[in-house]
């Protein structure tokens, strides 16, 4: 249990300290490229584990399983983090932390607009009052950058609908969360590649420029790249982006779920205060009072996923009792219900060889 929580809090750390670093890189690469950058180096680093994870699964990629791992791409990587870096870059880093780990809340929403999943009485309170906070921070009254306050929380629902439509892929085809996120990373990065280099298409890059749009006309790909700028560049795609999955995953599986999203529910506080010391960033009394509040929320989520997760447990539990045996793994249930199911063959075969012996023997006929 020591370990799971290591891994929370390194994950918790890196996560946290995401908006950080892409605002410190801003100033040397593109935000569309930082983001192409981020995802294809980060999708490769975690790529070998997600081989690995099929290969104990006896799982392999279907043709079909590509237009999953393009919807997801396209939906986390190139609508969801672009919006995301844009805001990094037009907002403060603090601000944009806590509104984007509203993410959740979202997630909670599409998970019953899109699964039918149910909203226990718990998690609709929790939306209720994540909402309240964020209703605190943006100050409807008095905005000060409604361009970036949009592209946080825009970002925030988009990355929520990733979540359910990746946990949707997920189970369709049984793959883990790091299979999953190591090949959307990657599918992601394709498609921003493509688009990248429509961006230089002499008349394309023309109208966006003309159109206030620079920042998409003309995306380069490895412009910026070097010896003063690959220490950040090397933190931000194997740390932040792949460490932090990859340590996120670790805690879900020596753990689970639950106290694996122990990092999303530190994060609100945690990257305020690292952006006040490394940035400078201004928390004002409303931020403080959201992120406050949004705590609460998240605090409530925890504990509705820790009953919910009891629940589990106790209801796994009763399956073995049924079964006439103590609790164990869930690949001792399946064994012993393999072995119930070649026992039971056997003794149909046992009583179809005496029925046959009985209709063929020639007392059978008398």
């Amino acid at each position: 249990m020591k370990r799971t929580y290591l891994y929370v809090l390194i994950s918790t750390f890196l996560f946290s300290s995401m908006e950080i670093s892409l605002k410190l890189a801003g100033s040397s690469f593109n935000g569309i490229q930082l983001n192409f950058l981020r995802f294809l180096v980060g999708g490769v680093f975690l790529l070998p584990f997600a081989i690995k994870a099929l290969r104990q699964t006896h799982n392999q990629i279907r043709l079909s399983d590509i237009g999953i791992f393009a919807l997801t791409g396209f939906c986390g990587i190139v609508v969801s983090m672009t919006l995301f870096q844009l805001a990094v870059e037009v907002d403060q880093a603090s601000t944009v932390a806590v509104l984007f780990s509203c993410n959740p809340v979202f997630a909670l929403i599409f998970s019953y607009l899109i699964l039918r999943e149910k909203l226990s009485r718990t998690n609709l309170l929790a939306v209720i009052i994540s909402i309240v906070g964020l209703l605190i921070i943006v100050n409807p009254a008095h905005l000060n950058n409604p361009l970036g306050l949009t592209l946080s929380i825009t970002s925030a629902i988009t990355f929520g609908l990733y979540s359910i439509i990746s946990r949707w892929g997920s189970g369709k085809r049984n793959f883990n969360g790091l299979t999953m996120t190591s090949l959307s990373f990657l599918a992601g990065a394709a498609e921003l590649a493509i688009l990248m280099g429509i961006s230089h298409i002499g008349s394309i890059s023309t109208a966006l420029t003309n159109a206030h749009l620079a920042t998409f006309a003309s995306i380069p790909f490895l412009q910026g790249v070097s010896l003063h700028s690959i220490v950040l560049l090397a933190y931000i795609c194997l740390g932040v982006t792949a460490g932090g999955f990859g340590f996120y995953f670790l805690a879900m599986e020596t753990s689970d779920v639950s106290t694996a999203s122990l990092v999303f529910f530190i994060k609100p506080a945690l990257a305020p205060i690292m952006a006040l010391f490394i940035l400078h960033d201004q928390i004002v009394i409303n931020t403080v009072a959201g992120i406050v509040v949004i705590i609460i929320g998240s605090v409530i989520t925890f504990m509705g996923n820790r009953l919910a997760d009891q629940s589990n447990k106790m209801a796994y539990t009763d399956v073995y009792d049924k079964l006439n045996r103590e609790p164990g793994t869930p690949g001792e249930l399946h064994q012993k219900l393999e072995n119930d199911r070649e026992q039971l063959h056997e003794e149909a075969a046992v009583a179809k060889a005496k029925l046959h012996h009985q209709t063929t023997s020639p007392e059978s006929h008398h």
